[in-house]
């Protein structure tokens, strides 16, 4: 199928050695054949997005490999905006940029915002991570928590414009909106504006193709560095030199801890990853076949999400390729997160490297559907509780009115729980280890259910 052969190049291990810039490749747009696609993927080329509509695929290619391309009679083109070789647009915000609009933010809401350093990355940068809340400064875990991150890849400028809007959008609005201060008195918003800091630096400093993190001088992309499916289904490369290397080993870049210890203490009930380009919505897993335990619940939202962004819905071995290590098999194995990557423009529109004036106001305007249904998802269907109980490793059983396994939740450290649901009777099991410690009827309307437990 067209339609599958050409998403599956998305993902296919791209690459380029060092050594070689941005000048010393072109952009180039394919029409996708098996034998382009078998040759992209072996010789690991740097595919940079597709078209899913006309089946095609683009690549950044050296001219031997031009070359050797010509010779499998691919079709090609030279029609994408050679303006994204030459750089972003200094519109865009680089790090020094990032940090001085958010300590701006924290300044000017500090009832309702809060800044802070998550961590550093390889190169000793801060990462920083802004609190949206009625109570900032405090952890109220009645609350569902969201996050919403960007620039996992350094050269994809227009993900921290979309998450700085999600913050500006909530703490410009708050005082004139009853729908955003519902939003922001309601749950515990964190917005990661720039995720790979050292990275978007180099892409700004030394390449403006840069993808990875500053590891040495090849990089590692983060994207593949987590420990979940690590280098487990042929989804990431273990070269040094493709812009899908996954590391050494499984976490072992710092920015990729600093991601893991702050989902780990916030324990976000949803998730925006913010990418570009091609115009997806992608959530879990990134391995064939694997699907998520609540595919009903995890897609039916992606697949609403995908309809108010006129964005293509799936998981990457459904519409791209294996990818494994990535932050949403992560999130949603370990951590019980249901977490989306979001791929934002389209080649037309400059890819990686669109016009600021033109775009960008654009991109984070028609964005903005998107984490709002989120927003509004966490308090929609679904049952969340606090549990206090002397027993450790609680777990929830949760059965439909059939009888029939939904999902079995790891009660949090904290003892919170919030599990996403459709509307419908649910019946609960609460148990430490084997031993059930109450059962429960819930009927799930439109609104979350709360429900706290005593042991």
């Amino acid at each position: 199928m067209k339609f599958a052969l050409a998403m599956a190049l998305l993902c296919a291990s791209t690459a380029f050695a060092h050594s070689e810039g941005p000048q010393d490749r072109t952009l180039v747009r394919f029409q996708t054949t098996e034998a382009v696609k078998n040759y992209l993927r072996v010789n690991e080329i740097d595919v940079t997005g597709v078209d899913l509509k006309k089946g095609e695929v683009e690549a950044l290619v050296n001219q031997e490999q031009l070359i050797e391309l010509q010779g499998l009679k691919a079709a090609f083109q030279f029609t994408i905006p050679q303006t994204m070789l030459r750089g972003p647009d200094p519109e865009y915000m680089n790090p020094a940029e990032v940090e001085l609009r958010l300590k701006e933010y924290a300044a000017q809401y500090p009832d309702i915002a809060q800044l802070r350093q998550v961590g550093e990355s390889l190169e000793k940068r801060p990462i920083w991570a802004l609190k949206i809340s009625d109570n900032a400064s405090v952890r109220e875990t009645s609350e569902p928590s969201l996050l919403f991150n960007g620039m996992h890849h350094a050269r994809e400028v227009m993900t921290p414009e979309v998450t700085m809007d999600v913050a500006d959008y909530l703490l410009t609005r708050y005082n004139s909106d009853a729908k955003v201060r519902a939003w922001v008195d309601s749950n515990e918003i964190w917005v990661m504006p720039m995720f790979n800091v050292d990275g978007n630096n180099r892409m700004w400093t030394q390449d403006s193709m840069w993808r990875k993190n500053a590891r040495g001088s090849h990089g590692v992309d983060l994207n593949r560095n987590y420990p979940a499916n690590w280098n487990g289904c042929n989804g990431s490369s273990g070269s040094t030199w493709s812009q899908t290397y996954r590391g050494p080993n499984a976490a072992s870049e710092p920015e990729t801890n600093v991601m893991m210890e702050l989902v780990k203490e916030i324990r976000p009930v949803f998730s925006i990853s913010y990418h570009s380009y091609s115009e997806l919505v992608l959530y879990p897993f990134g391995c064939r076949p694997m699907r998520t335990q609540t595919a009903e619940v995890v897609e039916s939202i992606g697949r609403e999400m995908g309809r108010l962004l006129s964005y293509t819905p799936g998981t990457p071995w459904e519409t791209l390729y294996n990818a494994d290590g990535g932050d949403i098999d992560w999130m949603y194995q370990e951590m019980q997160v249901i977490p989306y990557v979001l791929e934002v423009n389209s080649s037309a529109q400059g890819g990686f490297h669109p016009d600021y004036a033109k775009w960008r106001n654009k991109t984070v305007e028609l964005n903005r559907a998107g984490w709002q249904l989120l927003l509004d998802r966490a308090a929609g269907p679904g049952i969340r509780g606090h549990v206090t109980a002397t027993q450790v490793g609680l777990e929830i059983d949760v059965k439909d009115a059939a009888g029939k396994m939904i999902q079995i939740y790891k009660v949090n450290p904290d003892g919170t729980y919030h599990i996403v649901l459709n509307a419908g009777t649910y019946n609960l099991t609460f148990r430490s280890d084997r031993s059930v410690l109450a059962s429960q009827q819930v009927i799930v309307n439109d609104r979350r259910v709360t429900l706290d437990k005593q042991f």
